[in-house]
């Protein structure tokens, strides 16, 4: 999506200031916060390939509204497609992956598997990021907007080709409908978290892992704080795509390295992180780069953790959890810097969440 590292500047150059743009932030957190679970139950009860189909083509339509017609009021519409879009596809895209693999009986190639995908992924985004300074330079907003879009549903058509076993009804939701089986599957998958002490650890990890990640979202206005265009915050960003990507790439060779590793790992990411937010724009994101290369890669590692613990059919509606709880800290993160960016600057907000990290490492190293 070359539109990533510039949208947040679209916004800006419409007037809106530091607080909207994370109200903007926040009501997409909210409309996938509202979706997460229920979303995740629907995936284990229907076709995921379709399901992923539809995120895209959600994610497409917010891009392209973005650019079109922009607008206070259509930043908002395209938030909440892009949010119902977002929870249509969280955990069922690691639902129906390791289910395959566990038909192959190769689970244990989950965690590589996911992170070449992801280091795919975030090379593709790379790629975009890349594309987005010559693009908004030959066509304004609105060329990398679109570009987007069509990449969106490129991928929901993708999506459509993946491997998915039927799932069978069983004798206890077949003579029910849809609706029913549903709920039955959401309660299933609430249950499980509940009474698995280590399913717990792990979604309760994930969780805050993933949200306080969010003031991403806020690494081009960092970039902008520290005098740079649109163009060369696009180009700052491809330093973080290449140390997200490398990163990533090696989330199978630590998937299996005990908790005060990973703890460890996760504590000099996060500062690291931190340091530089407060340097200068060369080496303030040098350092950025390499410590979000680690937190993604560790992010791999532990939402592993979680599909290992998921023992019912309802893996989606387990990973939803995660994901629940991700977009209820994300709102927090969200919070802080729209009411905090009144009185403070954003390079000490960014550096600041990247604190509350550490606990999280301290909390990965004892699970």
């Amino acid at each position: 999506m070359p539109l990533y590292p510039l949208y947040a500047l679209l916004f800006a150059d419409h007037g809106l200031s530091d607080a909207a743009i994370s109200a903007l932030f926040a009501l997409w957190s909210v409309t996938t916060l509202v979706l997460e679970v229920p979303s995740g139950a629907w995936a284990d009860v229907t076709s995921r390939r379709r399901m992923l189909a539809a995120s895209g083509t959600l994610a497409a339509a917010a891009f392209a509204l973005w650019v079109l017609v922009p607008g206070t009021w259509v930043f908002a519409v395209g938030f909440v497609l892009w949010g119902v879009g977002t929870a249509l596809g969280s955990g069922t895209l690691e639902a129906l992956t390791y289910d395959a693999l566990a038909g192959w009986d190769a689970t244990d190639r989950y965690a590589t598997l996911m992170g070449r995908a992801r280091s795919g992924y975030l090379a593709s985004t790379l790629v975009a990021t890349a594309l987005a300074a010559p693009l908004v330079e030959v066509g304004g907003y609105v060329l990398p907007g679109l570009v987007g879009a069509a990449a969106a549903l490129v991928a929901g058509l993708l999506a459509l080709t993946l491997p998915e076993e039927e799932r069978t009804p069983t004798a206890r939701t077949t003579s029910r409908d849809a609706l029913a089986e549903w709920w039955t599957t959401l309660r299933d998958g609430l249950a499980d978290v509940s009474r698995t002490a280590l399913l717990r650890r792990a979604v309760l990890v994930t969780a805050l892992l993933t949200g306080l990640m969010a003031f991403d979202e806020y690494l081009p206005l960092l970039a902008a704080d520290r005098g740079a265009s649109p163009a060369t915050t696009a180009l700052a960003l491809v330093g973080v795509g290449v140390a997200e990507t490398l990163c990533v790439a090696l989330a199978g060779r630590v998937a299996r390295a005990r908790g005060p590793v990973l703890g460890a790992l996760l504590g000099l990411a996060s500062v690291t992180v931190g340091a530089g937010a407060l340097l200068p724009l060369g080496p303030g994101f040098a350092a950025i780069a390499l410590g979000w290369g680690v937190l993604q890669m560790l992010l791999v590692v532990v939402e592993t953790r979680v599909q290992d613990e998921v023992t019912g059919d309802a893996r989606a509606t387990v990973t939803s959890v995660a994901g629940l709880g991700s977009e209820g800290v994300a709102l927090g993160v969200l919070a802080v810097v729209g009411t905090g960016s009144v009185w403070v600057g954003l390079p000490a907000l960014v550096a600041a969440l990247a604190a509350p990290l550490l606990g999280v490492g301290v909390l990965l190293a004892r699970s």
